[in-house]
């Protein structure tokens, strides 16, 4: 009776290992969900209803989250730490200045802000934090 060696695989054909994304990455990947929600979230509470963020800078907001998702997904870490940088631009710019002219108009009474500006702004200081890192390690 004749043994039969296993069967190995011929070299050069193993499967190359595959790793976890970036931290960075992932910090900013959180960093555009919370935008994106916190764009459709109200941004400001009055005594009368909330304003969505939607009927003002949300929308940009949003947009701008879905640029932060696509740096997620890109390969080029230098990329996607510009894609992060904007996102990050665009989140704080526009919301403090939403905040500020609100402050400018009706001053601190008979408002407050809402948790979706919250977020947004929050989102936005997480991935000003990603892209440091990815510059930081590019």
């Amino acid at each position: 009776m004749a043994t039969t060696a296993p069967a190995t695989a011929p070299t050069g054909t193993a499967r190359p290992v595959r790793r976890g994304a970036h931290p960075a990455k992932r910090l900013l990947l959180g960093a555009s969900v919370m935008v994106m929600f916190g764009s459709f979230l109200p941004w400001i509470d009055t005594p009368i209803g909330s304003i969505n963020g939607t009927s003002g800078a949300g929308l940009w907001t949003f947009y701008a989250a879905m640029l932060g998702f696509a740096g997620v997904m890109v390969p080029l870490r230098r990329l996607a730490m510009a894609q992060a940088a904007v996102l990050s631009v665009v989140a704080i710019g526009l919301a403090s200045w939403q905040v500020l002219h609100l402050l400018d108009l009706v001053g601190t009474a008979g408002w407050r802000p809402g948790p979706g500006i919250v977020l947004v702004i929050g989102g936005g200081v997480a991935a000003g934090a990603a892209a440091y890192r990815l510059r930081r390690e590019a």
